[in-house]
């Protein structure tokens, strides 16, 4: 009777999981941009139209030379299309009219709409030089199609993204309107529609501006890529070698998914898709080595939504930031090196930390994968990264350039690696060549697939930076510094509850757009007007940071859903325990805004960046065992302000020097005396050092 009851339970457990990953695939689904499912010759339209958008795409590197705007428009013209084709108007059916959330067809509507609204976007590019010539003037005919265009954006961006970013970029073009009469303090003097329409929708100051130069020439590319190492099934190897290396330590599984996470947010910038190819795997080993099915969720949704935060590729936004500080991409990956790869390292830390106070062990050795064998068997999708990194930092071409060769790479890997298997287990070769010709298009139209959503964000985020530019930057500025009273720390705090706030209902993208195009400007400036400079890559980085850190921020965490939903765990408390894990990223954007060697500013020597880097790593350390309440034992209340003195040592000697009268050039002679209060800590602690079996007994009497 036992026996068939424990059978059951493990059933139902079964049961429960797959019921949580199909959830959270489907969630990873609709945010690729796989929404409707229409049967006969109409399922074919989309798929086809993503694969067109990605060889125009593929096409402009070296093949066809258009000028930017008129790239743009077409950019844009695709994403609209494929989101009314994709996207039904509403999710369940209201008002009796169920072609408004039809799944299963394409309805007629859609598809007149479809090619409206598209025809909207591309009238800049129809009607270029006819536009240029009446600018300022503009007809009837341009009003008319700037309106549909600006209508048809917000709703297929309410579609794709939510409500979030259309009602945020409707309050901006109200106030534009109603600026004159508005209170003092926010009063604006307005615009007309004349003008409105000609930023908005027939200049590059609007919705044409720089988000979305960026989204149609180098962040597609990127997208693509990502898509064809994940349909080669790069994200499955990168776990696999994680396991292979990880899994037999301490909470080996967490840590796992850490590595795996990190690697796999380079195919995916997607925090939800990032969860589901290693969530799948790593979360049931998390509880299966004894970590609670929040904990497990948590260490999933932290390490995923890190991802963006890795260089080389780090999510669209990155991409933005070299635009609007004006640098080369590569600056862009040396400013973010120090503070991602230390918050990594923390959460390895965390894990740890966790481990130690749940007394758990690794996975046996003969559960894992083989190391080896692992690293060869997936070896060929290492090439293409490498080789990117390559053409990114020594080669030095353009991103986009980089990201095109990368392409070609893993296109022929795609074309042959089915192929070669075939070759070497003696079955036919041809049925595998035509399975990889498939899987190719197939990667092509999940890289326009997954291009929906980010080509929308930076094009319906490019409004607020439109109205912010006819004349409302020294007004927030003055907002901000109203509000701060002039104080640089009040005023960062504000920007990043902002953040977070508006991150909870955007993309990532989204929320670093329109607060960077609020607060970068105004940080720096406000700081100068205090004698303090700040450097305008460290603005934009705080302002990335926070949005980032939105994506699983309670209540609203998509990412914590998704984990939840394949760990079986509440998800309120599973975006609790991840946003814990997450503050020790959350303290760095407050670092290096006011020490700016963390993001390397001026700094080019390999053994002080070394040594920078280090330093962050062990005042992170000291900064999660003061929020975790363990280092080696579990905390005393009083050894908490010593972390956290270990923490300020570490990362802001530029602010201890003085103290002790060492002039700045000597600042780096204090990092020995953080070093030397953390290890007194860890003498201190060392005699409270539980055994695992003690631990573990603990836990089960609770």
């Amino acid at each position: 009777m036992s026996d068939h009851s424990d059978t059951l339970k493990e059933k139902k457990e079964e049961k429960a999981a797959e019921d949580g990953a199909e959830l959270a695939r489907r969630m990873a689904e609709e945010e690729e941009g796989i929404n409707r499912r229409p049967k006969g010759f109409s399922r074919y339209i989309i798929p086809t139209l993503a694969v067109c958008w990605s060889l125009f795409q593929l096409s402009l590197p070296t093949l066809v030379m258009l000028e930017s705007t008129y790239i743009r428009a077409v950019h844009l013209g695709f994403a609209l299309a494929i989101v009314y084709l994709n996207y039904p108007m509403l999710k369940k059916k209201r008002f009796g009219l169920s072609f408004l959330s039809a799944t299963d067809r394409i309805p007629v509507s859609d598809y007149i709409i479809a090619a409206l609204v598209a025809f909207s976007a591309l009238y800049i590019a129809i009607d270029y030089e006819g536009l240029s010539a009446r600018s300022g003037s503009p007809v009837m005919r341009d009003l008319i199609l700037g309106l549909i265009l600006v209508i048809g954006l917000l709703e297929a961006s309410r579609r794709v993204i939510g409500p979030a970013l259309p009602v945020i970029a409707t309050v901006f073009i109200i106030y534009a309107f109603l600026g004159p009469y508005m209170p003092d303090l926010i009063a604006f003097k307005g615009v007309s529609l004349n003008r409105f329409m000609g930023q908005m929708t027939m200049s590059t100051e609007g919705i044409y501006g720089i988000p979305l130069d960026v989204s149609a020439t180098i962040v597609f590319l990127f997208v693509l890529f990502g898509a064809m190492l994940d349909k080669a099934g790069a994200g499955h190897y990168f776990i696999q070698l994680a396991l292979s290396l990880l899994g037999g330590f301490k909470g080996g599984p967490a840590k796992a998914a850490i590595l795996g996470s990190g690697l796999t947010g380079v195919v995916s910038g997607s925090s939800i898709a990032n969860i589901v190819t290693t969530g799948t795997f790593t979360i049931p080993l998390m509880k299966k080595v004894g970590y609670p099915a929040t904990k497990a969720a948590a260490v999933e949704v932290a390490a995923s939504t890190d991802g963006q935060l890795a260089p080389p590729i780090m999510g669209a936004a990155a991409f933005i930031i070299a635009e609007y500080v004006n640098v080369p991409y590569v600056e862009v990956i040396k400013a973010a090196a120090v503070p991602a790869f230390a918050s990594y390292a923390a959460l390895f830390y965390i894990t740890h930390i966790e481990a130690s106070k749940l007394g758990l062990t690794g996975m046996p050795r003969n559960e894992l994968p083989p190391f080896w064998k692992t690293f060869l068997g997936g070896f060929h999708y290492i090439i293409p990264l490498i080789f990117l990194l390559y053409e990114l930092i020594v080669v030095r071409h353009s991103p986009e350039m980089a990201a095109f060769y990368a392409i070609l790479v893993m296109a022929v890997i795609i074309l042959f690696q089915e192929p070669v298997k075939a070759c070497i287990e003696k079955k036919p070769i041809g049925p595998a060549f035509i399975s990889s010709i498939r899987l190719l298009f197939s990667a092509l139209a999940s890289g326009g697939r997954n291009m929906v959503a980010v080509a929308l964000a930076t094009a319906a985020a490019g409004i607020i930076v439109g109205v912010v530019a006819l004349g409302l930057g020294q007004l927030i500025t003055a907002i901000i510094d109203t509000l701060s009273g002039g104080n640089i720390f009040l005023m960062l705090v504000i920007t990043a509850m902002a953040s977070l706030i508006i991150g909870m209902g955007l993309p990532t993208t989204a929320t670093y757009i329109v607060m960077a195009s609020l607060t970068a400007p105004a940080i720096v400036e406000i700081g100068a007007m205090n004698d303090f400079i700040v450097p305008l890559m460290s603005a934009h980085l705080f302002c990335f940071y926070f949005g980032i850190l939105a994506d699983d921020t309670p209540p609203v965490g998509l990412a914590a859903y998704a984990a939840a939903a394949i760990a079986k765990s509440p998800p309120i408390a599973t975006g609790l325990q991840g946003f814990m894990y997450d503050i020790r990223t959350a303290i760095l954007p407050f670092m290096f805004i006011f020490n700016s060697d963390l993001i390397l500013h001026d700094i080019n020597s390999w053994p002080q960046g070394i040594l920078i880097f280090l330093m962050a790593c062990v005042g992170n350390f000291a900064f999660a065992s003061a929020t975790q309440g363990w280092f080696v034992a579990r905390n005393r209340f009083y050894e908490i302000p010593f972390f956290l003195c270990v923490t300020i040592i570490l990362m802001r000697p530029d602010m201890i020097a003085p103290l002790i009268g060492l002039p700045h050039e000597q600042r780096y002679w204090t990092y020995p005396i953080g070093l030397v209060l953390f290890g007194l800590l860890w003498l201190v602690q060392r005699p409270r050092i539980p055994r695992p079996e003690e631990v573990r007994r603990s836990h089960m009497e609770r």
